[in-house]
């Protein structure tokens, strides 16, 4: 077989460097005559697996087809590969100088039973940075290797049929998730749950689309039995509640994937500050007696009983001649707008003596503070303020400041009161009524975000909600257009399919003609 003479350079220098270091050359195990693996396919990829920075453990990964002459020239071996799956200790050498490196221990992974599908190595070696640069480099001289690319093995395994998208997606959200709440929810996803639910959609999408191709190509013909339409109007009509069904998630699953949305709210010298601070248990904001400190949002993340929180502190809301408070004000109003959850701090040393009054009073502070809501009945503006209790908490600060017979009276008074959000007492200085406001707050975020391991699995990904709604409006077009024209309203079918397989990666012509020559005994 003729090679292009770049091939012969390049063997011929690979193998003359290995000669002139007075050392024999490792064996290839070649694709075609005369050329080594590695040379006949330059896509095998290695990459520093296991995280950055020193470590006990560090694991590099190989994929590819020259995996098997990485682990042979790298580990030493002159006969046969490992056993599968099976951990080896052995010296990690330097292909072409023979300087051992480190000693660990390696593992061989033969197509398709890795990962990716191809054949896999992984050298589990000490994890100082200086045996991590050798490793690679050394990997690096291997002829037909390269570093791997940001998310290329699990890029692979999707190609190789591995991992759906929905499964790799879960992956990732796996490898980034910070809280407990995350990561079962990750950790489902990468199941396939998710994805075995879109697969069924997708699934009975291509019966539709086979059955009503049929029928416009063979219907003439008396070939295609009755009632064949009929059963896709039910199950377009099935598929479209069900969809509906699963867009009504109230965004829980995106919302725990990227965090609940909590800002702290309320006017100058409540304790905003000092709030987030005694939540985030450092000084993450100035506290200062000066009304007006905090001019911008202050972000940190937290976790409440393993759910992702973004808290912010906001600045006071109230007018103000200074342009740099304004703008402050601004912000906070607008982080308002846009948060799942508003802790509205109000300084109880303000409140009214007399506890009967107090709640009127913190409803106009209110009315004053928070944009107006529509009343979810009436949906009249002018009604008396409504305050969603998944998206509002009233918390009244500096009860240290209060006797406790006042302080036990208003507690009393206000839990009587309706129209208002729910009410926490506290003391940010003395740490009192802490713990019950916490546990408030994370039955709250619980609630935003539901429980990731129980119920039918939801959506997590913007990208998910944006094709399901898609596939929903196709699926309408079906609908309109089935007693007019059947040629558009199979276009809305096949549309549809389109939405569902850009979510889980696959479309495929072929399952649709399967489909039809499976389901129909056409020119029996």
């Amino acid at each position: 077989m003729m090679l292009p003479s770049i091939y012969n350079g390049i063997r011929r220098a690979a193998f003359h460097t290995l000669r002139t270091r007075g050392s024999q050359p490792c064996r290839f195990l070649s694709t075609f005559d005369g050329l080594p693996a590695g040379l006949a396919d330059a896509e095998t990829i290695f990459a520093l697996s296991s995280g950055h920075g020193r470590c006990g453990v560090a694991v590099v990964r190989v994929s590819g087809p020259a995996s098997a002459t990485a682990l042979r020239c790298m580990a030493g071996l002159t006969r046969s590969l490992p056993p599968p799956r099976t951990a080896l200790l052995r010296s990690i050498t330097d292909p072409q100088s023979k300087e051992v490196l480190d000693r660990g221990l390696v593992l061989w992974f033969p197509a398709p039973h890795s990962f990716t599908g191809e054949d896999s190595v992984e050298f589990h070696i000490h994890g100082g940075p200086a045996v991590i640069t050798a490793v690679l480099q050394s990997l690096g001289s291997v002829p037909g290797m390269r570093p791997a690319e940001a998310g290329e093995f699990t890029r692979r395994a999707f190609v190789a049929g591995k991992l759906g998208l929905t499964e790799v997606e879960g992956l990732g959200d796996l490898i980034h998730a910070e809280t407990e709440a995350q990561r079962r929810q990750a950790l489902r996803q990468m199941s396939g749950e998710l994805g075995h639910l879109y697969q069924d959609w997708s699934h009975r999408l291509k019966r539709c689309l086979a059955h009503v191709e049929a029928f416009i190509d063979f219907s003439e013909d008396e070939l295609i039995e009755d009632g064949v339409l009929n059963q896709v109007d039910g199950s377009v009509r099935d598929l479209q509640a069900e969809i509906e069904q699963h867009l009504k998630d109230e965004r829980r699953g995106e919302r725990l994937r990227s965090g609940v949305q909590v800002v702290i709210a309320g006017a100058t010298n409540a304790g905003k500050s000092s709030l987030l601070n005694t939540l985030c248990q450092r000084p993450a904001a100035i506290v200062s007696p000066i009304a007006g400190t905090t001019r911008d949002v202050v972000e940190t993340a937290l976790d409440i009983g393993g759910f992702p929180v973004l808290l912010s502190d906001t600045a006071g809301l109230r007018e103000s001649p200074d342009l740099v408070e304004r703008e402050g004000v601004r912000r906070a109003r607008e982080r308002v707008d846009h948060a799942d959850l508003t802790l509205v701090v109000v300084d109880c040393s303000n409140l009214p003596a007399e506890t009967t009054q107090a709640a009127a009073f913190l409803q106009d502070h209110l009315r004053t503070l928070l944009p107006t809501q529509k009343h979810p009945d009436t949906g009249d503006i002018s009604s008396p303020l409504f305050f969603p209790t998944d998206r509002f908490l009233l918390v009244l600060n500096k009860t240290d400041l209060l006797p406790e017979a006042q302080r036990q009276k208003l507690d009393r008074e206000l839990r009587r009161v309706s129209g208002l959000p729910p009410v926490c007492l506290i003391s940010c200085h003395s740490n009192e009524g802490l713990q019950d406001f916490i546990t408030a707050l994370h039955s709250r975020v619980k609630t935003l975000c539901g429980d990731p391991l129980s119920g039918a699995p939801t959506l997590t990904q913007a990208r998910h909600r944006a094709h399901l709604q898609q596939c929903y409006a196709a699926l309408a077009q079906y609908q309109q257009h089935r007693n007019t024209d059947l040629a558009l309203a199979a276009e809305g079918v096949r549309l549809a399919l389109t939405s569902l397989g850009r979510i889980t990666g696959r479309v495929w012509v072929e399952e649709i003609l399967d489909i039809i020559f499976k389901d129909f005994c056409i020119g029996k």
